[in-house]
């Protein structure tokens, strides 16, 4: 019978080898975190338009960011003595701070994607929270690699590699989606492995591998485990969870999703995305344009004056139930959620999934 492995990242161990993936905007904040992390896997608030919901959002953008984050990482960490990650997009304009202050609250991971983060060590010197970019392929985890060893005598944690399932902002472009057959999650994380290994060998420090993207049962977790990866990272199955910090109706759009709802979408950041098909997302398809109104600029791939909608505040809108405002973000599998359950549920029946597998 199976059982689930340890998952050790330096000195810091999850008995169970599973990372919350971070999703924004307040979908994954301290109830899911410390929830996930209780029952023995690594919980990430996702830094992500953490302020959003406040009255001086507007008017004072980033100090509201930094007091809401301080705040969720001080309740996960009231509510849970398991291991709490911050996700952050390396685009936001205020990534710098929002780091620091991550370091500052004593946090135990970051997690960094949606470009390279070759300058992460440098916001977190002196402390020991453990660095984990998020990449999507090998070539990329050997250019981090190559650049911090370089510039700060130091290689990350670990890595999630995160393949072309996963839910949200993806590290493919359109013609490279169009082939999946190519860029497969099973073939990325063996080429991930084999090109830290080197750099594990310089170091004499694993870099373990978490796989990302398309992960739904225990078998799929039993999979690519035996592939070598360390651990899994998951998101979709931990939205319909009653500790998710998103509203019910947000977790009622998954529950209502059919397979073909699932779909990509091209981002107004610059990226591809997979969401869940709505009237949002058909009225900005037909119509292009609902005005912005932006006094902030929170990512630096974003233009304002040309954007078709405001992805955060569409994002924001979703989280709070608000889904002819906004849409959903979510995984390729995430037509698979049908009901309700209790984080606590949901790792007995990883278990019990991996266990049969």
């Amino acid at each position: 019978m199976f059982k689930f492995p340890q998952l050790k990242i330096g000195n810091l161990i999850a008995r169970v080898p599973v990372v919350q993936g971070g999703m924004g905007v307040g979908v994954s904040m301290s109830s899911l975190a410390s929830a996930v992390a209780n029952e023995g896997g690594i919980g990430v608030i996702s830094g992500v338009g953490l302020g959003m919901e406040e009255p001086d959002f507007r008017t004072n953008f980033l100090q509201t960011n930094l007091r809401i984050l301080s705040r969720e990482i001080q309740k996960a960490r009231q509510l849970s003595k398991g291991l709490i990650g911050v996700n952050f997009l390396g685009v936001i304009n205020d990534y710098a701070e929002m780091v620091k202050e991550s370091v500052k609250e004593k946090i135990d991971f970051i997690f960094s994607g949606a470009t390279l983060p070759l300058k992460l060590p440098e916001y977190t010197k002196g402390s020991d929270t453990k660095l984990i970019p998020i990449i999507s392929s090998g070539r990329a985890a050997s250019i981090i690699c190559q650049a911090w060893d370089r510039r700060y005598k130091k290689i990350p944690d670990a890595f999630v590699v995160e393949g072309q399932k996963a839910g949200g902002h993806l590290g493919f472009s359109f013609k490279e989606l169009a082939n999946p057959e190519k860029y497969k999650l099973e073939d990325l994380v063996v080429r991930v492995i084999d090109s830290v290994k080197p750099w594990a060998d310089k170091y004499k420090q694993e870099i373990p591998v978490i796989a990302a993207g398309g992960i739904y049962t225990g078998k799929d977790i039993v999979k690519f485990l035996q592939l070598g990866a360390a651990g899994v990272q998951m998101g979709t199955r931990f939205v319909c969870t009653e500790e998710c910090d998103a509203s019910l109706k947000f977790k009622q759009a998954f529950i209502d999703a059919k397979k073909e709802d699932v779909v990509i979408i091209d981002s107004p950041v610059g990226l591809p995305g997979r969401a869940i098909k709505n009237d949002f997302l058909e009225k900005t398809k037909q119509d292009r344009q609902i005005p912005v109104k932006c006094p902030y600029h929170c990512l630096k791939t974003c233009d304002p004056e040309n954007t078709p909608y405001c992805i955060a505040l569409a994002l924001v809108n979703a989280k709070k139930g608000k889904l002819k405002s906004g849409f959903a973000f979510a995984g390729v599998n995430a037509w698979k959620n049908d009901k309700i359950v209790s984080v606590k549920e949901l790792f007995r029946s990883l278990k019990a999934e991996a266990a049969s597998s």
